[in-house]
């Protein structure tokens, strides 16, 4: 047993295991590859002040559950609590708006860390698949996010998952809700601490899980309500586009999502099967985030999508993804002449494309044999002494049981046959 395990509220990918999440990340990020989206991978640690700025400070991200700490140099920096911020940063660092037409369009696949009570589907270290579409502002690349990862979740299998959606108005519209619902919940009997939220930014009490808050919430302003024309005529458009390409979704007039950046388009993917923990992934339109961290005006829209929590959606709905197998010939050499000769074998093989692994550490026929059972290779070559000097490799169909001798010269391209 180690002396050391993993932090609390974090735990570790192993075999088979990890396998599924590297599937799920593939899933995830394949229909954007397709769509124009290239990758950006940024620092897990970025300046404070970017998500201060950016996810906002009454935020419980910031106020509460960021990771943060200061250099030997001084500088104040924080592992990274989400990946919208961050894009944009070195989006803009970069210049990427400057150097051809808008939007500039990202994915980026990472960690990401928020210091919170552990529970199930709620990790302190977490990984997410996100997309940004940084400079323009057009219902339709609204649209294409939301059906992309509709897209990605219906290729996983996934099926008892729905897409809530709303709009959050913009800096015209957004003030004058703002200050009804100030009105309204001024009235309310809160907690110091979200009365104070009330005035720095009380659309985030919406987002309150509290039952008791939430019930006393019965009532209060609807920001469709608020919304101005060019609001409400941008949010029509969505809509229908997503009518059109046959993309379900519920209008959710009470999500707000726990990010300051939001304008606009809003929207948050849920699975039935996880309980309170439902979100499985979410965005929306941020159009002024990059004027907040110091940028030029870029309209820009997102998401992130969890991958540990989809993979929990999978289970939940009992899928195993079908999953190549991770070796497709095992070699087991008996003597020291067949393990230079097998050792070739499988290099040659890896080098043609083909999943090959060896049997390591000099073991005998029955231990070679349980570790190809194990590594569950559809082929496995058994070569000794006397194999060759007939310049022959038994291969052995590790499902039917059949054994062949087949010619040591020949036993590449007969493999290469036989695994298609």
């Amino acid at each position: 047993m180690s002396t050391f395990q993993a932090p609390k509220g974090t735990y570790d990918l192993i075999p088979p295991n990890s396998a599924t999440f590297l599937a799920v990340r593939e899933a995830i990020a394949a229909p954007l590859r397709n769509s124009g989206y290239g990758y950006v991978e940024t620092p897990g640690f970025e300046n404070v002040e970017l998500f201060a700025r950016g996810v906002g400070e009454s935020t419980d991200i910031v106020s509460k559950e960021m990771y943060a700490f200061e250099t030997k140099g001084g500088d104040r920096l924080a592992l990274r609590p989400e990946g919208t911020a961050s894009v944009l940063r070195a989006a803009l660092e970069a210049n990427l708006h400057k150097q051809g037409a808008l939007p500039v369009k990202l994915w980026y696949s990472g960690s990401y860390y928020r210091y919170e009570r552990p529970q199930k589907g709620r990790y302190r270290h977490f990984s997410q698949v996100g997309a940004e579409a940084i400079g323009a502002e057009d219902p339709a690349l609204d649209a294409e996010l939301i059906i992309l990862a509709d897209q990605a979740y219906r290729a996983l299998g996934l099926r008892n998952f729905r897409v809530l959606l709303n709009s959050l108005g913009d800096k015209e519209c957004r003030p004058v809700y703002r200050e009804a619902l100030q009105g309204f919940l001024r009235g309310l009997d809160l907690d110091d601490e979200t009365r104070r939220r009330i005035e720095i930014n009380p659309l985030r009490v919406l987002d309150d899980k509290r039952a008791d808050v939430q019930k006393q919430l019965v009532g209060a302003p609807l920001l469709r309500d608020y919304l101005c024309d060019a609001c409400r005529a941008y949010h029509r458009e969505v809509r229908e586009l997503l009518i059109e390409e046959g993309v379900p979704f519920e209008d959710d007039e009470r999500l707000v999502r726990g990010l300051d950046y939001y304008t606009r388009t809003t929207f948050e993917f849920v699975h039935d099967g996880l309980g309170s923990q439902s979100a499985v992934g979410g965005g929306g339109r941020y159009d002024g985030l990059s004027e907040m961290i110091g940028g030029p005006a870029l309209p820009s829209v997102g998401w992130a999508l969890g991958v540990d929590r989809t993979v929990l959606a999978l289970e939940a709905e009992g899928i195993v993804l079908d999953l190549p197998a991770t070796t497709s010939v095992f070699a087991v050499p008996l003597g020291e002449e067949a393990r230079k000769v097998l050792f070739g074998v499988v290099t040659r093989l890896r080098r043609a494309g083909v999943a090959a692994d060896f049997s390591y550490g000099g073991r005998g026929l029955k231990g070679a044999m349980k570790a190809a059972n194990r590594s569950g290779a559809r082929f496995t070559i058994v070569a000794g002494e006397r194999d060759l000097a007939e310049g022959v490799v038994q291969l052995k169909d590790m499902a039917s049981g059949e054994q062949t001798a087949v010619k040591l010269a020949e036993v590449e391209a007969e493999l290469r046959a036989r695994l298609g």
